[in-house]
């Protein structure tokens, strides 16, 4: 990794994000490179332990604002742009969606236009260096039945307005690749889980309920199947894209670890079981709440483009990952706190 990001500058939006964050401190143990933290949010060094601030410069900026995504493309001058910014919570783009077409669709418009236009200017040898890799989610091929996988050539059928509006920016940076010749990369990724993400999804909802005694949702009957890959394994693809992947294709990323909620519900509370022992079984504490509209039933994914053409493949079995998070989250409720009161 060292060789191919040397004196490399780096231009990540939504930085202060759970991926994006994991990304930049990835990418914060080499020393010789410039990233740039493109975020709405101010405070993502302090609250995300970004471990050399050196290398890590923060542009709070709005992508909405095409003034804005402009005078962060001017600072940062960037050779990579890695786009993981967007509004992400599917309950809440049922109750708001306005925020999600526009940060999700206008800014990826407007980041997309101010690249291209960057790009246009540069130099023969940087033009042919420069890339823009899109992360987007394997949601917006809609839901499968109860067999088939996804694969870069599965159709697009989003059905909440969140997945809609990740399909409609997929398409966009598609359609400048294509129209344009702009040098894009599109990946979609499965759910992920790990240290650090953000207490408002399910995997750290259900540890923390679980530490504090509360109820624990489980929405329906608990058996829409996902599949979970470990951050640090989506780290590790995502590099792996921006140094080797082809220019204007996309790859698909999963963990290879299809489970029911129910499954990974029941999982968290026998390793809560081992790790934080109790009187009360944790599974006491499984409350079962209405489904919410248009929850898709099963996703899966087909890893095999990543895994032949660039040799990736996750490391991480959903049970080791599992007590790595729960061990984490238990050590760093303070800083649960913090996020929580933000």
């Amino acid at each position: 990794m060292t060789n191919f990001f040397l004196n490399k500058r780096i231009l990540i939006t939504g930085g202060s994000g759970f991926i994006g964050s994991a990304l930049i401190r990835r990418l914060s143990k080499e020393s010789k490179l410039r990233i740039f933290n493109f975020d709405k949010k101010s405070d993502s060094s302090e609250i995300f332990n970004f471990q050399n601030k050196t290398t890590c410069e923060n542009l709070c900026f709005n992508l909405t604002n095409r003034d804005e995504v402009n005078k962060a493309i001017q600072i940062s001058e960037p050779e990579i742009i890695i786009h993981l910014a967007a509004e992400s919570h599917v309950d809440r783009s049922i109750d708001d969606p306005q925020n999600f077409i526009e940060s999700n669709i206008v800014g990826t418009f407007n980041l997309l236009q101010s690249s291209t236009n960057f790009w246009r200017n540069l130099s023969i040898k940087r033009k042919s260096l420069f890339k823009f890799i899109h992360i987007s989610t394997d949601e917006v091929f809609g839901s499968l039945g109860k067999i088939g996988e996804f694969n870069e050539s599965s159709c697009y059928a989003p059905n909440s307005p969140y997945s809609a509006s990740k399909a409609a920016s997929d398409h966009l940076v598609r359609s400048w690749n294509r129209t344009y010749c702009f040098p894009t990369i599109i990946t979609n990724c499965s759910n992920n889980y790990g240290p650090w993400q953000f207490p408002e999804k399910l995997i750290p909802t259900v540890i923390l309920n679980a530490l504090f005694e509360k109820p624990i949702p489980l929405y329906g009957d608990g058996l829409n199947i996902r599949d979970w890959l470990f951050i640090d394994d989506h780290i590790d693809a995502l590099i792996l894209v921006a140094m080797k992947g082809q220019i204007g294709t996309s790859y698909c990323i999963g963990g290879n670890s299809e489970k029911t909620n129910k499954e990974v519900v029941h999982a968290i509370c026998n390793s809560l079981e081992e790790i934080c022992p109790t009187n009360i079984p944790y599974k006491n504490l499984i409350s079962y709440v209405n489904d919410r509209p248009g929850h898709d039933r099963r996703y899966s994914v087909n890893t095999s483009r990543i895994h032949l053409e660039l040799g990736w493949q996750p490391k991480c079995t959903f049970d080791m990952g599992i007590k790595k998070t729960i061990k984490w989250y238990k050590d760093n409720l303070e800083w649960c706190n913090t996020v929580l009161t933000r």
